[in-house]
């Protein structure tokens, strides 16, 4: 289970095709090397319920990012400013340290440059008793041949679809082609993940009544935990609405109920928007009521809301290197 950084030599991991060498020390738009690097590792509670559970999602919070949209909540990490270097057998103990403390699954978060890198670690810790699901959490910029290098080792994918107008994609996330990407990525991640199953106390459940429920996770949560399947993500951008539904529509036109929506209005103004005064101020609470009507419209089946008070930073973990 050595580390393959062939990869890495002339990088095309995602969409972007820097073609960088990084094992040279360059980097390219994700600004990482050769080396993986993270800036947390922690029970997280704060994801979709049949995410975090009740202990919380064993979360791995990555250096760099391939995005690094402007309005990120993470940028001090996305930005590779906030990073310790780990190596891959540091990180497949780090998998059964965070199964060791009851950990839901395995949250990989903005893993997609690291691949090469991730894969031996997963391998590893599975050779050594690591049995709860690896979740592959990611903007949706992916490439399909890469996301195929994953194939048995991720058992849920957990991918935005951020816009359905290129214009938006390029003025906040510079990712030209990002809607027919993330579509295709997801459909690479239905194929390998099948439809959802969900497990509890007594083993796995083939269908489950879990349409249609809040975000949030309360600290009692006992429903039952995602085993395999796709979630896609949706966040709400301040006005745009219009953008929003096309999304919406596209996902539930394309993949039905085979995927779960979680549309989410947790949007908080953090960084530098000062070039981008339409971010300044959170969602309008209207324009996500008229969203979640158009969804149940359209006939959505299986989903997550969000509830009140969502867009607070308080949802921002401290990259404080905990857990490394």
């Amino acid at each position: 289970m050595s580390v393959d950084n062939s990869a890495l030599e002339n990088c095309t991991i995602c969409p972007r095709n820097c073609g960088v060498n990084r094992t040279a020390g360059n980097v390219g738009y994700c600004r990482q090397g050769a080396e993986l690097t993270a800036a947390r590792a922690y029970l997280h509670a704060w994801e979709e319920p049949c995410i975090s559970g009740s202990n919380g999602s064993g979360t791995v919070f990555f250096s760099g990012c391939n995005m690094r949209c402007v309005f990120c909540q993470n940028a001090e990490i996305a930005s590779g400013d906030v990073a310790k270097t780990i190596t891959s057998e540091r990180l497949s103990e780090i998998f059964l340290e965070l199964q060791e403390k009851k950990a839901s699954n395995i949250n990989l978060v903005t893993p997609t440059h690291f691949v090469p890198l991730i894969i031996p670690a997963i391998e590893r810790a599975r050779n050594e008793g690591l049995i709860i699901p690896i979740v592959y959490n990611t903007s949706g910029y992916e490439k399909v041949d890469t996301l195929k290098s994953l194939e048995g080792l991720v058992d849920i994918y957990l991918p935005d679809c951020k816009y359905f107008s290129e214009e938006l994609s390029l003025k906040y996330s510079n990712a030209p082609g990002y809607f027919d990407t993330a579509m295709s990525a997801i459909d690479e991640m239905l194929r390998q993940a099948g439809e959802p199953l969900f497990f509890d106390e007594d083993g796995v459940m083939d269908s489950v009544d879990y349409n249609l429920l809040l975000d949030n996770c309360p600290d009692d949560y006992n429903g039952p935990l995602m085993k395999s399947g796709v979630i896609v993500r949706h966040l709400m951008l301040p006005g745009q609405l219009a953008d929003s539904k096309k999304v919406i529509k596209a996902l539930l036109e394309t993949f039905g109920s085979k995927v779960y929506l979680s549309i989410m209005n947790q949007f908080t103004p953090h960084g530098d928007l000062q070039k981008y005064p339409e971010l300044l101020n959170p969602v309008d609470p209207r324009d996500y009521d008229a969203l979640v009507d158009y969804a149940i419209d359209l006939g959505i089946e299986n989903g997550f809301f969000q509830g009140e008070r969502t867009d607070s930073e308080s949802f921002i973990p401290a990259f404080d290197f905990e857990g490394l």
